[in-house]
């Protein structure tokens, strides 16, 4: 056995042992998704409290806060299952709390560029926030018309990571790099849904035609 799947198979264990405990507790998943939610707030709190004098330990703060979130993300869903409290109204709560929670750590990251008077960064943070939201958006407006749009690599995991990699390592700059990354990967994700949905729907156009 390797070490990479010796410690896929303990971090599998460890999850498991969470959501089984989770689960005995009787706790709503809708009630974790929100504790996710808040615990991201406070990840935006550090990142918007940040000062030229301690904003590297404030980010790493807000890195560690945001992994913490993310155990909340990767077990309501499991715990649902596991207690046969999947609903409809569970993954659309679940997505809505997800989308505040992406708007709330660049919110944060807003506050502390407009602070230090970063223009620039004020403007490039905002975009990431639309086009983090418009990446959802295109994929669920997608999906009520052709059933499925998986298409585009910057799913939420791939912008929450970049976002944890510019925090505990912005010692170095990290961050910058890491909006940049996000502002383009994203933007080309949402280009990818609409045209991945024109095609689609143009098939679909002519297919009807012919029958």
């Amino acid at each position: 056995m390797t070490w990479t799947s010796a410690f896929g198979k303990g971090s599998g264990w460890l999850l498991a042992k969470i959501v089984n405990g989770l689960a005995l507790s009787k706790i709503s998943p809708n009630t974790l998704t929100f504790i996710g939610l808040l615990i991201n707030i406070v990840a935006a709190f550090f990142f918007g409290y940040a000062r030229a004098e301690n904003y590297v330990r404030m980010f790493l703060y807000a890195g560690l806060v945001i992994i913490g979130a993310g155990l909340f993300d990767m077990v309501d869903g499991r715990v649902a299952r596991l207690t046969n409290q999947v609903s409809v109204f569970g993954a659309f709560f679940d997505s809505v709390l997800d989308r505040y929670s992406d708007v709330a750590l660049f919110f944060g990251l807003l506050v502390f560029y407009a602070r230090g008077n970063r223009f620039f960064y004020v403007v490039l943070a905002a975009f990431c926030m639309t086009a983090s939201v418009m990446v959802s958006y295109t994929r669920a407006r997608a999906e009520a018309l052709i059933g499925s749009c998986k298409v585009g690599f910057m799913e939420r995991p791939e912008r929450i990571v970049l976002i944890i990699l510019g925090a505990l390592f912005n010692k170095w700059g990290a961050m910058a790099p890491a909006l940049w990354l996000l502002a383009v990967m994203s933007t080309l994700t949402v280009i990818h849904r609409i045209r991945y949905t024109y095609l689609e729907t143009e098939r679909r156009k002519l297919a009807a035609r012919a029958a």
